[in-house]
């Protein structure tokens, strides 16, 4: 390991900052974009409860092997299978981090774009009196543009860079601590809203009373797929935040502080959304067009609905941005780390870089809707092949990593802040890791490939 590299390192403050900026990363649109829809076609009660299950049994220990591999290494994902296992192939897994952030990067801010034109929508009032055919036919439209879907991701990837420019503590940390909790505030808010609307109790039903005959080995798969792509499992991120964690933190404790504020917010998110959608008539099982269809009709049903719609598109914008952050960082980390180049340059480089993979992305539902691979487009693409294969690949070789290759010694050491914590959870941490997280992931990733049926 490179000396200098070390030393000069940056870190979080503490743990609020870790947390804060952890949560902003796994906290994103797979809470509030992805997750009521799949769950609104998934029995929501039931597929909820497989989550939680999910979320404490296999997404804990992933999120804390990825902590441990970079606080160990104080590097990013491929220099730091480098330095904990040279000679050995294993920084393909970190290189297949840094190449999924890359992908998902481009395809991620495309999507938070569109949460910029919503919100852009609704102070001007373009949303007000529309049915769902007009909303529809206004998604459809936006979606196959030129002008607007590629001024919003470029106007996001410049504020994603810009904060990234400034470093851990001025950057990362810094916009964190104020965007997190305000990002809380705002879904609090909602949820008052939406409880308040008559009938809002048959949506609460459907979120929280699980029908057991709903639980299918596809929905048990699929809850498991959503705890992992929440909680931004295999992707680098965790691993690149890791390193950033001082030696006195507890990592087990930092992820389980991360894993509560993540699910958190996936429950509140699902207590704003599924009462007001069963109180005006909206469907849950509406697929990605919950939120950029169904809600807006159903926020123009309400008093006072415009302000509200204007509220939603900021949090939708706001943890998009969190955890488009955190991705940025694991390619300027490897940059900076790996080709020593200046953070500045790196992160203009990175920008850069993304971009022009972003431009053709943001374009795949338009001008470049013709090609198409196995009846796919760009977008559809890079979505699939991150989600689908690289994702659960890197998730399945990190605990694969930590509960057969790496020193037990050196698991205890990081897990224990080199005895300081008492680390009686070690047993049951091994457990997991080594057995039930590889089955898990391995299931997940052949059942997306249609292997599973």
């Amino acid at each position: 390991m490179d000396d200098q590299s070390t030393t000069v390192r940056d870190s979080f403050s503490g743990r609020f900052a870790v947390v804060a900026a952890i949560a902003g990363s796994a906290i994103g649109l797979g809470n509030i974009w992805r997750f009521p829809y799949v769950a609104g076609e998934n029995g929501g009660g039931a597929f909820l409860l497989v989550y939680l299950i999910c979320t404490v049994a296999i997404g804990i220990p992933v999120m804390t092997s990825e902590f441990i591999i970079g606080r160990a290494a104080q590097r990013n994902p491929y220099g730091a299978f480098k330095t904990l296992a040279p000679g050995t192939p294993w920084f393909l897994i970190g290189l297949i981090g840094i190449a999924a952030a890359f992908m998902i990067l481009a395809f991620y801010t495309t999507v938070a774009g569109w949460t910029l034109e919503y919100f852009f929508q609704s102070i001007t009032g373009n949303l007000a009196g529309k049915n769902n055919a007009e909303l529809t036919d206004m998604f459809n439209s936006f979606q196959k543009g030129s002008f607007r879907p590629l001024l919003w991701f470029l106007i996001f990837m410049g504020f994603t860079g810009a904060i990234i420019i400034s470093g851990v503590r001025e950057g990362i940390e810094k916009y964190t601590k104020v965007m997190m909790p305000f990002l809380f505030i705002l879904l609090l808010l909602l949820c008052v809203r939406s409880l308040t609307l008559p009938g809002a109790k048959a949506g609460l039903q459907f979120l929280f009373h699980p029908d057991i005959s709903k639980l299918t080995p596809r929905m048990i798969l699929e809850a498991l797929g959503q705890s992992f792509f929440s909680l931004s499992i295999g992707m680098g991120t965790l691993i690149t935040y890791g390193s950033y964690i001082k030696k006195n933190e507890n990592l087990i404790s930092s992820a389980g502080m991360v894993a509560i504020a993540d699910t958190a917010v996936t429950v509140i998110a699902g207590i704003a959304i599924f009462p007001a959608v069963f109180a005006l008539g909206g469907s849950p099982a509406s697929d990605t067009g919950l939120v950029f269809i169904v809600l807006p009709e159903i926020f123009q049903k309400m008093p006072l609905g415009n302000i509200f719609a204007t509220l939603f598109f900021i949090l939708l914008a706001i943890a998009a941005f969190t955890s488009t952050i955190s991705i940025l960082e694991v390619i300027v980390a490897y940059l900076v780390e790996e080709l020593k180049m200046s953070r500045r340059k790196a992160t203009i480089a990175a920008t850069l870089s993304v971009s022009v993979l972003g431009v053709i992305t943001a374009l795949s539902f338009g001008a470049l809707s013709n090609i198409r691979v196995a009846d796919k487009n760009i977008f559809s693409i890079l979505e699939y092949l991150t989600s689908n294969i690289m994702l659960p690949i890197g998730g399945f070789f990190i605990v694969l990593f930590i509960g057969w290759f790496f020193s037990p010694v050196l698991v205890k050491k990081e897990l224990t802040n080199d005895g300081s914590l008492k680390g009686r959870y070690l047993p049951l941490f091994r457990f997991f890791v080594k057995f039930i997280a590889p089955v898990a992931i391995a299931m997940v990733f052949l059942y997306s490939l249609g292997i599973i049926k």
